[in-house]
């Protein structure tokens, strides 16, 4: 017995020791860490910048932690745009960085004009003199697309790429719906306003088809345009290889002989050309940046003069922050916290002039309103210049048209001016399908209307009253975009309707003012706040690393993504249509000012 309690005893201690020392590691870990993310970069003498066109690049980048590179995540943590476009100027400005290395992977864009101003950025680059090199097992049609600014494009043996156009076909769940017994209830305005098609039909619209067709052969049309200057080719080749076959099963010469790469390499092969325009020996090592190092690299960028804030808004306008993974998570636009922001943004005599970055496909016209009215008392203060980035429509647009001046990319996606109310009734599969049925007591004839809505077998005395809700608010958007724009509100009618137009088209029709980027809109705001030195700070402040280990409510917990994983292999292909369902459900405000769906590119 005492020798068990001695071999138990050790055990413990062993147990204890080993705690202490685990700690004490993690201690030391941890504060490494942080003392290696605050510190700054030492470029040394003939580096080379590395930019893996690999993962989802956004608007603005959300904070990592410094357990990334522990977990292998590299730069997939910080993929925003703003951060990339900050390093690549970094890089030009930067003696001791001689070029660019783009290596290709699997890379998407939450929406074309990320991809543009990705590229735009290092086209600038190249106007310091220095080079662009670009490697790939594999370009995709995005990835290609910004690869193609490279002064040379290379391809490892037996690589692809995938050079097809622009496109996709969406799903549309109607006859899934008729199955289970649902049916989705419609009040809107707008003939081009497709968002609620996926529910309530079995295919794309002609109004839609419409749509879609212009502003994609637009954004194609230009990408062919730039490609086609960046490969010292003619556009209208390059569209015919797209059409003749499918390149992403060519041999490798033909990429070559089409001249969309230069030549095909071997991975040490594409390492020894960079050597070579590095001038360095054979045996010595490449110095590398990667995107996380570059954004502790010292930026030239003076911070003399006024103050210009420059304040993101990208992801969808809702009513209240739903973080929850069931709902899908994801950047928002919370219209309370937002307009709130702006206040304070009024406010504050520092800043002489704000620039209101809008990435959104829309959301909540309640969250919309709030969001624009607050827009029009910051503007009585001081001047407020929008920049469109990949898209500003429906609600974007929404919150975007009370601005001094609209600047727009000229593959942003804007327009969709309409709104619509969208409710699913569950009576054929509850009490058709079920047998469930349903009574009650009320004092007045609507008391109980959103159940009647919901589960009622005769909705439409109540879905007539919100249609007239629904014409109101269309009238109000027309209002609205009459007054920030200086458009008659017929004007704006034969060109809303729930339209989506391209900025090219934006432009001629009045929507926005000019084609041009976020510095184009900096550099405007200070001309109207009439600043000759200025400088730019980036609102609203990124929460640190810190903040991700501290517990939010609205966040869910690990059970919910327990539960999120059980559930979809559950269900499978009815997951994404039937969380939908959930989502319409729950969600704050049923009328919407929403465009089209999913616009990514890749």
């Amino acid at each position: 017995m005492k020798q068990f309690f001695k071999m138990t005893l050790a055990t413990i201690c062993g147990i204890a020791i080993f705690l202490v020392i685990t700690g004490l590691f993690f201690v030391i870990s941890l504060v490494g860490m942080i003392a290696s993310d605050s510190a700054s970069t030492k470029v040394k003498d003939n580096s080379v910048f590395v930019i893996k066109l690999n993962g989802t690049i956004s608007e603005r980048a959300e904070e990592g932690t410094p357990f990334d590179a522990l977990l292998g995540l590299g730069d997939m943590s910080a993929m925003g745009l703003d951060e990339l476009i900050a390093s690549i100027r970094k890089a030009k400005d930067n003696d001791d960085i001689k070029g660019i290395y783009l290596e290709g992977g699997v890379l998407s864009f939450d929406a074309p004009a990320t991809a543009q101003q990705l590229r735009d950025a290092l086209k600038d680059f190249k106007k310091s003199g220095k080079w662009i090199v670009a490697y790939a097992d594999q370009y995709f049609q995005a990835s290609y697309y910004v690869a193609s600014v490279a002064d040379n494009i290379y391809l490892n043996d037996h690589g692809a790429i995938d050079f097809k156009g622009l496109g996709g076909k969406g799903e549309y769940y109607k006859g899934l719906y008729d199955k289970l017994g649902i049916k989705y209830m419609v009040a809107k305005v707008g003939k081009y306003k497709s968002y609620v098609e996926r529910n309530t039909l079995t295919g794309m619209s002609d109004y839609d088809r419409e749509q879609r067709s212009a502003y994609l052969n637009g954004i194609w049309n230009y990408w062919l345009k730039e490609m086609a200057e960046g490969r010292k080719v003619k556009a209208e080749d390059l569209n015919q290889l797209a059409n003749d076959s499918i390149m992403a099963f060519a041999d490798t010469k033909d990429y070559v002989k089409a001249k969309l790469v230069d030549k095909i390499l071997f991975p040490e092969e594409i390492k020894a050309e960079i050597k070579k325009r590095l001038k360095i020996d054979e045996d010595d090592d490449i110095n590398q940046l990667s995107l996380s190092d570059m954004l502790n690299v010292k930026s030239k960028e003076k911070k003399d003069g006024e103050k210009i804030a420059v304040y993101y808004a990208y992801g969808s306008i809702v009513d209240s922050e739903t973080m929850n993974l069931l709902d899908g998570g994801g950047h928002c636009i919370v219209g309370k916290s937002t307009a709130e922001d702006l206040r304070k943004l009024a406010d504050d005599d520092d800043v002489k002039a704000v620039v209101f970055r809008v990435n959104s496909g829309g959301g909540s016209a309640v969250a919309s309103e709030q969001i624009r009215h607050a827009i029009k008392l910051l503007k009585e203060k001081k001047p407020v210049v929008v920049s469109m980035g990949g898209m500003a429509a429906s609600g974007g647009y929404w919150i975007s048209s009370p601005a001094n001046y609209i600047f727009a990319e000229p593959t942003t996606i804007t327009g969709s001016i309409g709104i619509f109310g969208l409710i699913p009734n569950f009576s054929g599969l509850v009490t058709d399908k079920l047998g469930v049925t349903f009574d009650g007591v009320t004092t007045n004839k609507f008391t109980d209307y959103e159940n009647d809505l919901i589960l009622g077998k005769d909705p439409n005395e109540i879905m007539q009253h919100m249609q007239t809700y629904i014409n109101q608010g269309y009238q109000n958007f027309l209002d609205i975009v009459s007054e920030g724009r200086g458009i008659k509100p017929a004007m704006v009618d034969s060109i809303g309707q729930g339209r989506v137009w391209l900025a090219t088209d934006a432009l001629n029709i009045k929507l926005v003012d000019k084609l041009g980027s976020l510095d184009d809109a900096v550099k405007k705001a200070a001309e109207l706040a009439k600043l000759d030195e200025y400088h730019t700070t980036a609102y609203p402040n990124k929460g640190s690393w810190m903040d991700q280990f501290m517990p939010k409510e609205d966040k869910g917990t690990y059970l919910d993504s327990k539960l999120q994983a059980e559930i979809k292999a559950l269900l499978g292909d009815l997951y994404e249509p039937l969380m939908q369902i959930r989502n319409d459900i729950k969600n704050n405000s049923r009328i919407q000012a929403r465009m089209l769906d999913d616009v990514r590119v890749k």
